[in-house]
């Protein structure tokens, strides 16, 4: 079996004309969700939230985007309209009109 281990360099691919990669962009989105469904989970986990109590569901609408991707990365996914950042750096999933 090998490793799942990926290179910083394996993982930012650009094009010939310097724009990323559509893989790039969609790796970049994925660790996104998953750091946002995290971070959901585990504000979800604190004590107040639980069944017997109010319950309630995370606030949490953005996190600090994923270091192994560069500002350009998540720049570009604005642009796109995948994304909005926030003057203090946190990230946002933007629904898409065909996922819901």
């Amino acid at each position: 079996m090998q490793p799942h281990d990926k290179e910083p360099g394996n993982l930012i691919e650009r094009n010939p004309d310097g724009t990323f990669t559509k893989e790039t962009l969609a790796r970049a989105v994925k660790a996104l969700k998953k750091r946002l469904k995290l971070t959901r989970l585990d504000d979800e986990s604190r004590l107040g939230h639980d069944a017997m109590s109010k319950g309630g569901r995370s606030g949490i609408v953005a996190v600090k985007p994923p270091t192994q991707y560069p500002p350009e990365v998540w720049q570009a996914l604005e642009q796109k309209g995948r994304v909005r950042i926030d003057r203090n750096g946190l990230v946002e999933l933007v629904e898409q009109p065909g996922n819901p």
